[in-house]
C-alpha cells in the first residue's frame, strides 16, 4: 500500500475515533479493509503524534482538555520555524530534508524557489515535493525502511548521501543538550550524521521547549551544526552556551 493510501486511512480512522469517542481495532480493522497489525501500527504512529489515546483492544478521542491552545500554539511554532528555514534557501540550492513534522512543514513554501535539488529519505517529503508546482528535481537515498522514523537508513542511504555535495541540510531533533549537541530516541543516528558531512551548511530546526532535553544518544555534536531556528522563549542563558560552541542562533518570530 502506498503512503498517500496510509496517510488517507490514519485520517479516516482518527475521524472514527472522534465521532464515535472510542473504538476497537477489530471494528477499525473491518471498516477499513486492512489487518488488525496495520491497525495497531496506524494506531501507535497516531497515538506518537498525540492524536488519539491508545486504549487495550483499541483507542479512544483525546479527553477535551488535553486539546489546548498549548498544542496549537506548537504547531503556529513549527510552522514560524519551517518558514525561517525556507528564507536561507536560495535558487538553485542543493539541499537535504531529513525526515520530520518540521522538514514536512517547510515544503508548502518552496515552490516561489527555483531549480531547486531536494534529497530526502522520506517517502511522505518525497510526494509532497513532487506535487509541487514549481517541480524540484528530487532524489531518494534509498535504503532500508525503518518504521520507527518512516524513513530509509542504512548504509545503502550512506552511500548514496556521500557522493552527492549540498549546500545544506535541514534537520530536526527530539531534544538539545546545550552543552553537547542535539539528541534524539531514534538510536539510528549514523545517517544524519552523513547527512552532515555531505552539507556545507547544517540548519536544526526545534520548538524552545525541547531545547534541555538531555535525552542519552547524541545525535549531531555542535561542531556539526552551523545554524539553530528556534522561538523566542529560549532562555538567554542556555542561548549564550549554544551560540558559545560555534552555532548561530535564529528566532522564528522576531
Amino acid at each position: 500500500m502506498s503512503k498517500r493510501n496510509t496517510q488517507q486511512r490514519r485520517h479516516q480512522i482518527l475521524q472514527l475515533v472522534n465521532d464515535k469517542q472510542e473504538i476497537s481495532v477489530d471494528r477499525l480493522s473491518q471498516i477499513c479493509d486492512t489487518s488488525e497489525v496495520t491497525i495497531r501500527k496506524d494506531l501507535n504512529a497516531l497515538e506518537k503524534s498525540g492524536l488519539l489515546l491508545r486504549r487495550f483492544g483499541g483507542a479512544i478521542a483525546l479527553p477535551s482538555e488535553l486539546i489546548s491552545n498549548e498544542t496549537k500554539t506548537v504547531s503556529i511554532q513549527k510552522k514560524q520555524i519551517a518558514k525561517k528555514a525556507v528564507s536561507l534557501i536560495r535558487n538553485h540550492n542543493r539541499i537535504v530534508l531529513d525526515c520530520g513534522h518540521t522538514t514536512l512543514t517547510m515544503i508548502e513554501d518552496l515552490s516561489s524557489i527555483e531549480g531547486l535539488v531536494v534529497m530526502t529519505n522520506s517517502l511522505l517529503i518525497a510526494n509532497k515535493i513532487n506535487e509541487l508546482e514549481s517541480e524540484p528535481t528530487l532524489l531518494m537515498t534509498g535504503g532500508t525502511w525503518d518504521p520507527h522514523s518512516e524513513s530509509f537508513q542504512g548504509q545503502v542511504a550512506e552511500s548514496v548521501l556521500q557522493s552527492y555535495d549540498f549546500d545544506q541540510l535541514f534537520i530536526g531533533a527530539d531534544g538539545i543538550d546545550p552543552a553537547r549537541g542535539t539528541t534524539t530516541f531514534n538510536e539510528l543516528m549514523g545517517l544524519s550524521r552523513v547527512m552532515a558531512q555531505s552539507a556545507r551548511e547544517v540548519v536544526v530546526m526545534v520548538e524552545s521547549e525541547k531545547i534541555g532535553r538531555k535525552i542519552p544518544n547524541l545525535e549531531l555534536a555542535w561542531d556539526q551544526v552551523n545554524v539553530l531556528i528556534t522561538d523566542s522563549k529560549l532562555e538567554s542563558q542556555i542561548e549564550q552556551i549554544i551560540m558559545q560552541a560555534g552555532v548561530k542562533v535564529l528566532y522564528a518570530d522576531k
